[in-house]
């Protein structure tokens, strides 16, 4: 029963330390008017002293000994919270790289953190997983790993082919041990944005835009026509490019077809989409309300075809290092008319045709070395010279950018590289300047409704592609 009288003892102490507080506070303003300067000097004194002050203001309180003490026990119910360790066993880490030629299960392994040597063995022994991913560079694997980071599943996918397909290889661990198996699945397509600037060289640009080089290469081809990107290529020149790119399971593995791009060379803006003309089969199809679709290709926004009779170079991308001009003969040492082009490349570079015709000749001649002709109609023939291998025979049909041979050092060649020329009822001419002259063909009446929208929608795409100078978004 002796709680409430220490509580009230407790509150009148409090009371008189506040009233004795508030009175030591008037008192100290008042002498503060009336002695500043013996005031300062008290209160360095007491600074000086502050440890006796503190004891004078704390004997104030009760002491601590002469307070009761009780001791309060009480029983408390723990209710128990249940630890599932379930989710730190089920954990799983993924990591992903991409194959090198060097690499060995050992070392891919190690790369992608997993340290398992049962996995390892089984990598090094399994024959599907020898054949198709030790050794061989550019394979996108990503691997599972469990606790300890042991091997639960390794995936790699890759694109052999430019059909739509991709492989994917899984190693995946099992009751019995590890298992793989080697799938073929069809890829999708996504779409990219992207531009970039010319400061040095079309491929410096992409790379700047991390466009990949297969979409670099389809640009320089849909605009040869009207851009020599061997010579007029400026510093300044700039372009926007709509791109597919082919992925599996999400990854991406390989580029696609160019949808639209827009390139401007000294100011000149030159645009192009691709487009497929729909046409109809005939009453057949009429009574069906079927079609098929016609090879696509690549036109203007105003409908005509970028497609021409000759490709402008016989080689997808390469620097051109002798024109149509006179030129002192490196073997002859005279001065002498240069009645082709040479193009500077590595020996076995693929060479193609630049237009539709027949093999009129495939052999070794002179100082051509391994040459093929090929006559396109009744009076062009070109030639490709100094191959280091013929792909093609004599009286053979080939269609434009087929495939003819290698470029090699054959024949009078001082270095690897391969001769152009372009002839004309037996008359040499410019290689550089027969595609521009050769003709194009307009989309047809009957598909232009379908074209006009789609070119539509492709205006916006390219000024949307323009305002990310440099770099690509999806």
């Amino acid at each position: 029963m002796w709680v409430a009288p220490l509580l009230n003892g407790a509150r009148i102490l409090k009371h008189r330390l506040i009233q004795a507080a508030e009175e030591t506070f008037a008192l100290a303003a008042g002498l503060v008017q009336r002695h500043p300067r013996h005031v300062t000097l008290a209160i360095a004194a007491l600074l000086l002293g502050g440890t006796g002050a503190t004891y004078a203001v704390a004997s104030l309180a009760p002491d601590a000994a002469e307070l009761p003490v009780r001791t309060v026990v009480e029983t408390l119910d723990v209710i128990p919270v249940p630890i599932s360790t379930d989710g730190l066993q089920s954990q799983r880490l993924y990591r992903s790289d991409v194959t090198r030629t060097s690499d060995t299960a050992d070392i891919l392994l190690k790369r992608l953190g997993v340290y398992d040597p049962q996995a390892a063995a089984f990598l090094r022994t399994d024959s599907l997983v020898q054949q198709t991913l030790m050794g061989r560079g550019g394979r996108n694997v990503t691997v599972e790993t469990g606790e300890g980071n042991t091997l639960q599943k390794l995936s790699a996918r890759w694109s052999p082919e430019d059909d739509g397909m991709f492989k994917r290889l899984t190693v995946e661990k099992t009751a019995n041990g590890y298992q793989s198996r080697l799938q073929t699945l069809p890829m999708t397509a996504s779409t990219r944005l992207a531009s970039g600037v010319i400061n040095s060289s079309l491929f410096a640009a992409t790379d700047d835009a991390r466009i990949p080089d297969a979409v670099a290469i389809q640009l320089a081809e849909i605009f040869s026509g009207d851009i020599d990107f061997h010579r007029a290529l400026r510093k300044g020149d700039r372009f926007s490019v709509t791109y597919e790119t082919l992925e599996g399971d999400g990854e991406p593995l390989r580029a696609g077809r160019v949808l639209n791009a827009e390139f401007v060379n000294a100011g000149k803006p030159y645009q192009a989409m691709w487009f497929q003309e729909p046409v109809t089969t005939g009453a057949a199809a009429a009574s069906t309300a079927s079609h098929t679709l016609t090879k696509g290709g690549y036109y203007t926004l105003a409908g005509d075809s970028l497609r021409r009779a000759f490709l402008a170079s016989p080689m997808e991308f390469s620097r051109v290092t002798s024109g149509f001009k006179m030129r002192f003969h490196p073997i002859l040492q005279t001065w002498r008319a240069h009645l082709g082009v040479d193009y500077a490349a590595p020996i076995g570079t693929p060479v193609r045709t630049v237009g539709d015709g027949v093999v009129e000749f495939a052999g070794v001649q002179n100082g051509f070395g391994n040459v093929v002709m090929v006559k396109h109609g009744n009076k062009n023939v070109t030639v490709y010279a100094h191959l280091s291998r013929i792909n093609v025979r004599t009286g053979q049909s080939v269609s434009q950018g087929q495939n003819v041979g290698a470029v090699g050092q054959t024949g009078w060649a001082t270095g690897p590289h391969l001769h152009f020329e372009f002839r004309v009822n037996g008359q040499h001419r410019d290689p550089l300047t027969i595609a521009r002259q050769s003709e194009s063909v307009p989309v047809t009446a009957a598909a232009r409704p379908a074209f006009n929208q789609a070119a539509a929608q492709v205006r916006q795409q390219l000024a949307a592609a323009a305002q990310m100078l440099p770099g690509s978004a999806q």
